[in-house]
């Protein structure tokens, strides 16, 4: 979808989208209490709601897609909170926080974001926690390309390597830190095609674009549909560990469905999922 394209949608609608430009990725979540049956509540008007409604917005990384879909199910059989997502860019919503967007609950894809937020005083100090630990792997589409210990980096035999921008994306930079420590970087600099963020990344190879190239273990093997070729899980030894902090954002503070989120999130019925997609906590 084009989060972009607002022209269509009422004013209160335009606040809630504007800000949400797809990219490296962190989502965006509404979240609401269930309200009395005679109210409605519309996604794209929740902040139009009665005075009982609890609107929150949460911004997590794109490879948490999958376990967070199922926490939130979770979450609202047990508390009656509603969530939606829109996917956008970490680094984009740090811009856009700073900028007055009225995100509640940040889920981050690195530990800097959250912390330069509580530092300018946009997030609740002493509020934050790492909710998990990425796990990177060399994949390739094709069965058998990818052995069991990453030899091919070696052995070569491919055209183009594939890894999210390095600058900008934890799982790019942990695939560099893979590659300097199998001491290639040099030899298969030539063949290294960027994403512009994990996602872009994940459909370079899976398109066949790239032969093979680093992604989260969540993208290749979550529990329900795994991607299928084959992967390297490369050992947490190589590269900067991938830690991925929640934060309770200044708009969020008195929100009773943020910190119920966050709460939620750090519960053992959580985690379980959260391993579930290859996370270690």
């Amino acid at each position: 979808a084009d989060f972009t394209d607002t022209t269509y949608l009422p004013l209160a609608a335009k606040r809630i989208l504007s800000f949400a430009t797809p990219a490296l990725f962190a989502f965006v979540f509404v979240t609401w209490t269930v309200l009395p049956l005679d109210f409605t509540v519309h996604v794209a008007l929740a902040f139009e709601g009665t005075r009982d409604t609890t609107n929150f917005l949460r911004a997590p990384d794109a490879t948490f897609a999958g376990p967070f879909n199922k926490i939130a199910a979770i979450f609202q059989a047990e508390t009656g909170h509603v969530t939606r997502a829109a996917v956008g860019s970490t680094g984009k919503f740090y811009a856009q926080i700073r900028e007055g967007a009225p995100f509640e609950v940040l889920l981050s894809a690195d530990q800097d974001t959250p912390r330069r937020l509580e530092d300018e005083g946009l997030a609740v100090k002493g509020q934050g926690f790492t909710y998990a630990k990425g796990k990177l792997v060399l994949w390739s589409a094709k069965e058998g390309l990818v052995d069991s210990k990453g030899a091919v980096l070696k052995k070569g035999g491919f055209k183009r390597l594939a890894l999210a921008n390095p600058k900008l994306a934890p799982y790019g930079a942990a695939g560099m830190d893979t590659l300097k420590s199998l001491g290639v970087l040099d030899v298969v600099s030539p063949k290294l095609v960027q994403g512009d963020n994990i996602a872009q990344t994940f459909q370079f190879i899976a398109t066949g674009n790239a032969e093979l190239g680093f992604v989260a273990l969540s993208q290749v093997a979550p529990p329900d549909k795994p991607a299928g070729g084959s992967y390297w899980v490369v050992p947490a030894k190589m590269y900067a560990p991938i830690l991925q902090d929640a934060a309770l954002l200044k708009k969020g503070e008195a929100n009773p469905a943020a910190q119920a989120f966050l709460k939620f999130l750090q519960s053992d019925k959580a985690r379980i999922v959260i391993k579930a997609f290859g996370y270690d906590i």
